[in-house]
């Protein structure tokens, strides 16, 4: 049974145990100018219950407009709103929606101690198990065979290859069924992450990010990627762009050599200025068995056939010497290694 105690004011009927005048009781309680009966013509499909704060279960039963509500007025308002959705206009409310709306107008939070799975994935009438997640492992499965595809073509080109044992691991011993505290996310036609004040992805492991089609990224301002242990790029068709509008576009190995290589033509010019090439120690240009090498203040022409100048003059001056003076930024190599020492005693 339930005890629901009637508010005071309320008109009501007393009536007699047995006939005895000395056992009231309360037998009905009744309406009247001040307490209208919530019941009337147009809301009689309904069953409510309602406190004198406002806190409210209501059951609606007008066919093809069957809902429910449950809400509490602390806070503004929070509410939990299931079928077809209406507003608060009187006699005859509005529609706002259909499905279910959980609202407030103070904090939120989601929580599942075990995992939690949310969908866009269609189950109709509840046919299928709580955690029916299905063709959210069939999207990850996808990804995990485009990640090995790929991987196959990197490891012929001899590049960096991709962690996909992480990502495999993850997905069956984590996301299936959920068998450790992970969230999963599935829609079929899309998800969407918006906001105009800062957006935040950290991973204190892995961070994995497979596309079938294209990836974009427009950045209006600064794009700054900094890698603690190697960046590798690989593109397994149509090449590699790096393109300045404006700008300097720099290129330095602080503490290691640079590496240029191509099966086909290297072009490298300047279409308005000039090109130079510096080295320190020694430069050399070799080409099918002959070389011109500039070292130590030396210039030795060599070659298997012969030497040929074509030109007007040819002239022999003093002696002359130029430097280069580029230079490195300098590193500290000790605070790059504390920094990193750090990280991984924090990982461990």
């Amino acid at each position: 049974g339930f005890h629901w105690p009637l508010i005071p004011g309320t008109e009501v009927a007393i009536a007699f145990e047995q006939g005895n005048p000395d056992r009231p009781y309360i037998a009905h309680a009744l309406h009247d100018s001040r307490h209208e009966d919530h019941v009337t013509l147009y809301n009689y499909r309904r069953n409510v219950l309602r406190t004198p704060a406002n806190n409210k279960l209501r059951m609606d039963d007008d066919r093809g407009k069957e809902h429910i509500k449950l809400s509490t007025e602390y806070g503004g308002k929070s509410q939990l709103n299931l079928g077809h959705l209406v507003d608060g206009q009187r006699p005859h409310p509005n529609k706002r929606g259909e499905g279910f709306e959980l609202r407030t107008d103070d904090w939120g939070a989601i929580r599942a101690g075990k995992g939690l799975f949310i969908s866009a994935d269609q189950q109709i009438k509840a046919s299928g198990q709580q955690l029916d997640m299905q063709r959210a492992l069939a999207e990850l499965e996808a990804a995990f065979q485009t990640a090995a595809g790929l991987r196959h073509a990197a490891e012929a080109a001899k590049a960096e290859l991709a962690d996909i044992e992480t990502q495999a691991a993850f997905m069956n011993d984590t996301l299936k069924a959920l068998q450790q505290r992970a969230l999963l996310l599935s829609a079929p036609s899309g998800i969407a992450q918006v906001t105009p004040g800062n957006l935040q992805l950290s991973a204190g492991e892995n961070l994995i990010t497979t596309v079938g089609c294209d990836a974009d990224m427009s950045i209006m301002k600064k794009f700054r990627l900094a890698v603690g242990n190697g960046l590798s790029l690989f593109t397994r068709t149509l090449g590699l762009k790096l393109l300045a509008a404006s700008g300097r576009v720099e290129i330095q190995a602080q503490t290691d050599a640079v590496d240029v290589l191509a099966q086909q033509a290297l072009t490298l010019a300047s279409q308005q200025d000039c090109v130079t090439v510096s080295a320190k120690t020694e430069l050399r240009l070799e080409c099918g068995g002959a070389y011109i090498s500039l070292k130590d203040g030396h210039i030795s022409f060599a070659g298997p056939k012969n030497a040929r100048f074509q030109c007007d003059i040819l002239q022999k001056n003093g002696p002359v010497s130029q430097s280069s003076n580029l230079t490195l930024p300098e590193r500290c190599a000790s605070t790059a290694e504390h920094v990193a020492s750090a990280h991984d005693s924090t990982m461990e």
